[in-house]
């Protein structure tokens, strides 16, 4: 390639790449959690920042082909028409990758009745007659063509991240002619992606022969005649398809474009539009990548321009302690069951902040500063403040005073957002890039960067972070569910944390031998069910062979490496067509994923016997609360095994009993009180049993007449009704026909025509407003309500149908748990909450508390929300979690 003054322009072939990066990257593995698929999005956009990075390109497009034919289809109908149907998750992350093009500043261009290769060639010329550099990336080989001592093209070997770089050389190194003469072998030989059937008997070899000998496909066809042996008789027999090849195959460049050349220049990127997008699409790392091409005003604005900060430590210990805040503070350490702090930061001035060495405070520095942290009259703001509160409660003190927490106030902002570390919040929300401190026992070099001053600059940051997002906080309404619930619940999760749960270690491994066990007896029944061959039954790639090939089982979805093997997939096939294979092998993935629980929880014992999950206020985009390290909430609860795990988790010493509370029915209440259906609160005000009160009413039999599988149907449409279920998504989980399941739910909505309204209106309600709420004011924004993608509008819609009961859910939970905190202290009991886990919490009660602890747990849940239905609550007692359940 000649060395370019006039700069490097990148040309990209949109669909072609994205449908590499859709097949490289396995759909089930990129999705949001509203159920979008993103796998061709993060691949096709990873290449391109890659690209970007390792070429520099001044001038960027990537072309797109529009849906429909070209000139080449009404020349030949049958054109490219033998391609596999374009697979459904792949379509509608086209307009997502060119929303992604437009936040990255990249042009997007297309042409009707072209194909995006007939763009690129044209404007690959445009960009050679002005002296520029040239890149086509494309992973149609009918590009070669455009190979040129100015046009290289990069062609996939393998997914997208593989590229072979084609320059003239190389391309007659591997084809055995010249670029210009690629097309007339390609005539000759054929091109199965786009069905145009070649020469029969003529390979590749023998074209580029021909090419040399005769000069390229003109002399070829002047002497046809003239060609020698069998392959020359059949060139003669195929003149037509030959021609008719050559002219499909040829690439226009004069192509009158809508954009052009110089429209095409990379200015860079917009900061805001590539978060909204990594947010919406749910990329934490990509983001990372994306950063350094946004535009040049954005770019700048670094950490130092943000906020221009001083940290000082000499006399830091005085000056912070002389603040009566509000102050942010940041601690360097780390939370968990190792928690540990080693450095201190504090900031109460946009320009200035202390930062403090830990290891170096005299006792009596240690004591002061001890009681300054403890001092609740001191309003601190914190990032993830229950780890500072950990990592503090390690060097033996507390930390009292947290009014705020700029990672709780993010997530509120936007709770579909994945990653809520510092430093992607500050990125999001500033544009700001932190560089990583060091760590405890890391070597300090006198260079600058000391524990002490990242504490310190981290510190000025959250205090810019909070200017910042309280008012957004306050703009979305939920500055009092911030402040009195989410605030607030910081410290009494760290307190749970903090105390953990007992265990009885023997129970648990007596359990994991008796699951080792029966995962064992499953697999031997699987073995002998095909002969007693002992295939791998965690490989997919064997179960296919097994599954679909020797026994000849119906097909499941097809996936790119065949067909899935998943567990739903099975599940249903087993019902469709049940073996004696499939069965083992279903309960032995069920032993084998109970024991990796229960050897998860024995390894998360600590010295102390007791097992201490960390919760999160920041995963579930409802406001539930998520439990890990290790998750409780995974815990099977209905069936035996889940029975037998609960019995490890026992009252540990110096205390009496467990005591267990929970709602009945709690969505369904919700349900009732937010749709005013008379019936569903006739139901609940009554006491009744609300299935077989529905059941009743749906069927028109009196309730001593509902039959089980009648209640059971009630149930399932019931709950299913708030996740939007569909007749279809009913008939399957009730393996009834569409049209009953759909009778059924027209008789249900007949009987119950509130729930029907409140359906209906919520979705429409938050189409308007952008956003659901729940009863206690925890908005979700939903953007995706007003789609023009099919697929992304659905599941939006699902969305908003389920988040304001089960937000409003999580929101009670969260307000029991702090009126049930509040009554034990106010009470002087010695009883502690333990556990909370989906609508149930779980007390760890002093010796001759149980009574008050009962009373305490019945009168706070009943008290955490005004609903027109009673709040039910049960409760039970015992010496281990499942003999307190009930």
């Amino acid at each position: 390639m000649t060395e370019s003054t006039k700069g490097t322009l990148l040309l990209v072939d949109g669909l072609s790449m994205a449908f590499r990066a859709f097949f490289g990257l396995p759909v089930e593995n990129f999705a949001t959690s509203t159920g979008v698929s993103t796998n061709a999005v993060y691949g096709f956009t990873t290449m391109l920042a890659t690209l970007l990075k390792d070429n520099d390109p001044t001038h960027v497009a990537v072309a797109f082909d529009l849906p429909g034919g070209t000139f080449r289809t009404e020349r030949l109908p049958s054109y490219k028409g033998t391609r596999d149907a374009t697979p459904p998750e792949f379509e509608p992350q086209v307009p997502l990758i060119r929303e992604m093009l437009g936040a990255l500043g990249v042009a997007a261009v297309d042409k009707a009745n072209f194909e995006a290769d007939d763009l690129l060639a044209t404007y690959a010329r445009l960009g050679r007659e002005a002296g520029m550099r040239v890149l086509v990336v494309s992973g149609d080989r009918d590009t070669i063509q455009l190979v040129n001592d100015d046009v290289t093209l990069l062609y996939p070997r393998k997914g997208v991240s593989d590229l072979v770089r084609f320059t003239p050389d190389a391309v007659v190194e591997k084809y055995g002619v010249r670029p210009e003469q690629y097309p007339d072998m390609a005539a000759l030989v054929g091109e199965t992606s786009d069905n145009l059937p070649g020469v029969p008997g003529v390979g590749p070899k023998t074209a580029a022969k021909w090419i040399t000998t005769y000069g390229g496909l003109p002399g070829i066809l002047d002497a046809a005649d003239d060609v020698p042996g069998k392959a020359g008789q059949s060139l003669r027999d195929h003149l037509d398809q030959v021609r008719l090849n050559r002219e499909l195959n040829h690439l226009l460049t004069d192509l009158d474009v809508a954009v052009p050349l110089a429209d095409l220049e990379f200015g860079g990127g917009d900061a805001a539009e590539i978060h909204r997008m990594c947010d919406a699409l749910q990329f934490r790392t990509l983001r990372d990548r994306l950063m350094p091409f946004v535009k040049g005003d954005d770019a700048g604005e670094t950490a130092v321009e943000t906020v221009a900060v001083v940290v000082r430590s000499e006399g830091a210990v005085a000056a912070i302690t002389a603040m009566t805040g509000p102050v942010a503070l940041h601690v360097e350490g780390r939370g968990g069951v190792d928690a540990d702090a080693w450095a201190l930061g504090v900031a109460d001035a946009a320009d200035a902040a202390w930062g403090v060495d830990l290891a170096a405070l005299s006792p009596a520095d240690e004591a002061t500063l001890g009681a300054w942290l403890a001092d609740a009259s001191v309003p601190k703001v914190l990032h993830a403040a229950k780890d500072g509160w950990h990592a503090l409660r390690a060097r033996g003190w507390e930390l009292a005073g947290i009014v705020g927490d700029t990672q709780i106030a993010a997530f509120l902002v936007n709770p579909d957002q994945r990653g809520f570390d510092l430093e992607q919040i500050l990125q999001r929300h500033m544009g700001v890039s932190l560089d990583a401190g060091p760590a405890a026992g890391e070597l300090d070099l006198g260079l600058g960067g000391s524990a002490a001053e990242t504490a310190g600059e981290r510190a000025a940051h959250v205090r810019a972070l909070a200017a910042v997002l309280d008012p957004m906080v306050a703009e979305r309404g939920m500055a009092d569910l911030y402040r009195d619930l989410e605030i607030p619940l910081v410290t009494v999760l760290a307190w749970m944390e903090h105390a953990g749960m007992a265990v009885d270690r023997s129970t648990l491994a007596g359990l994991a031998d008796e699951t080792r066990a029966r995962a064992d007896r499953a697999a031997e029944d699987a073995y002998a069910a095909i002969g007693g061959d002992r295939v791998n039954l965690g490989s997919p790639k064997q179960l296919q062979e097994v599954l679909f090939d020797r026994l000849g089982m119906p097909k499941t979805k097809k996936i790119k490496t065949g067909y899935t093997t998943d567990a739903s997939s099975l599940h249903d096939l087993n019902e469709k067509a049940p073996h004696p294979f499939l069965t083992a092998l279903l309960a032995h993935r069920d032993a084998t994923k109970l024991s990796q629980i229960i050897e998860t929880l024995a390894q998360a014992v600590q010295p102390d016997g007791r097992i201490h999950t960390t919760f999160s206020q920041v995963v579930a985009a409802t406001g539930r609360l998520s439990s890990k390290d290790p998750n409780l909430q995974n815990i099977p609860i209905r069936t035996p095994e889940g029975h037998r795990i609960r019995e490890a988790f026992t009252v540990g010493g110096g205390f009496e009993t467990l005591v267990t509370a929970d709602y009945s029915q709690i969505e369904m209440r919700i349900m009732a009180h937010l749709s005013g259906d008379a019936g569903l609160i006739e139901a609940f005000a009554a006491g009744e049993d609300l299935h077989r009160f529905v059941g009743s009413r749906v069927y028109g039999v009196a309730p001593e007449d509902v039959t089980p599988e009648m209640r059971s149907h009630v149930k399932a449409m019931s709950y299913g009704l708030a996740y939007g279920l569909s007749s279809f998504g009913l008939a399957r989980q009730l393996s009834l026909p569409v049209g009953a399941a759909q009778a059924l739910m027209d008789d249900y909505f007949s009987r119950f025509g509130g729930v029907r309204d409140y359906l209906q209106a919520v979705v429409e309600q938050a189409r308007k407003d952008g956003y659901t709420e729940t009863l206690f004011g925890r908005r979700r924004y939903i953007p995706d309500l007003t789609s023009t993608n099919r697929q992304r509008r659905d599941i939006a819609e699902r969305v908003a149908l389920n988040a304001p009961i089960q937000g409003s859910a999580a929101d009670l939970i969260k307000r029991a748990m702090l009126g049930v905190d509040r009554r034990l202290r106010d009470e002087g009991l010695a009883s502690r909450q333990v556990l909370q886990v989906h609508d149930e919490l779980v007390v760890e009660t002093a010796p001759g508390e149980r009574a008050a602890v009962e009373a305490i747990l019945r009168e706070e849940m009943r008290a955490a929300g005004d609903l027109s239905v009673p709040l039910d609550v049960n409760v039970g007692t015992g010496g281990d979690w499942r003999t307190a359940g009930h």
